[in-house]
């Protein structure tokens, strides 16, 4: 299940963008490209809730051609489960219900849309012990996996260890990896921002994908979110910043972006937006030029020209 790593592409860039209607699909489609992106993500659904709308009303052939028609593969469309699927909770029967069925209906989406791969937070433990929360996830995963769609690879996001969280080592996701029944069917989505957050120095990092690959395996990365921090390394607190305007910055995420060994994995920006504005054409522009220029982020606070 890895990556086609024949596609010959320097930096696969993409972000995250909205889905909504009336193009649903073909309009997130449209967002990105309106960015210089080359790759997406973004949920089916809001996040915070589980109402969700035909996959068949969402435009889906118009989305495809549209990528199509740009030479993006479907595997550039990345999707993220919503916050509210909480595998590592064993405390309450009602979330580990939701937690079930709802991944479930997400993955099937996911192939219905003809995407590859779901990102998925672990989840947090709640009152138990991290220990717990591992197990139980495992415990889960393992339940729902005679039903799933084939074709999607449900992708572990690594975290910052915020709370009673799970994940925020790769030590921890092997450990979960290691007791699924199918393993193969699952990777991994490298977060910077968390990663740092959990104490991982970004200042070298193929020294990160080395250990990455010794516990996981390099195979296993599928995406990378791409994310400044406003938090110290070590915080575990997740709370992400502009590209160059956190405490990681810009030359060493441009670094990760550029590292030749993760060519072919899409790096997708969660950043925040600005004035109400998305930064993405700019920080997808720096990162392909290689140039960090704090003036034309700064440049969206500005208020627009007031018109007669």
């Amino acid at each position: 299940m890895k990556k086609n790593t024949d596609q010959k592409t320097e930096m696969i860039l993409g972000c995250h963008v909205k889905m909504t209607a009336p193009e649903f699909l073909e309009g997130s489609v449209k967002e990105a490209l309106s960015y210089g992106a080359d790759a997406l993500m973004l949920y089916t659904g809001a996040p915070q809730n589980t109402v969700r709308k035909p996959i068949s009303t969402m435009h889906v052939q118009e989305a495809r051609a549209l990528m199509a028609e740009n030479h993006l593969p479907m595997d550039r469309m990345i999707i993220h489960a919503p916050y509210i699927i909480n595998p590592a909770n064993s405390v309450k029967p009602e979330v580990m219900d939701l937690a079930r069925s709802f991944l479930i209906q997400e993955v099937r989406r996911t192939a219905e849309i003809g995407a590859e791969d779901l990102v998925l937070h672990p989840g947090s433990y709640t009152s138990t012990d991290l220990e717990t929360g591992i197990r139980t996830v495992i415990r889960q995963l393992n339940e729902i996996e005679p039903e799933l769609s084939e074709g999607v690879t449900i992708c572990l996001e690594t975290m910052s260890g915020k709370g009673s969280e799970i994940g925020f080592s790769f030590e921890q996701l092997e450990e979960i990896l290691s007791g699924l029944v199918n393993p193969e069917r699952y990777g991994i989505c490298l977060d910077t921002c968390h990663i740092s957050d959990a104490g991982y120095d970004l200042t070298d990092f193929d020294a990160i994908l080395d250990s990455f690959d010794h516990i996981l395996g390099l195979s296993r990365l599928r995406v990378i979110h791409l994310n400044d921090s406003k938090n110290a390394r070590g915080s575990h607190k997740d709370r992400h910043a502009n590209l160059g305007l956190g405490e990681i910055g810009f030359d060493l995420l441009h670094s990760a972006a550029a590292n030749p060994r993760t060519a072919s994995v899409p790096k997708i920006l969660e950043t925040p937006y600005i004035n109400a504005k998305p930064p993405y054409a700019i920080e997808i522009d720096m990162l392909r030029k290689g140039v960090f220029n704090p003036e034309r982020l700064e440049a969206l606070n500005q208020k627009e020209p007031e018109t007669e």
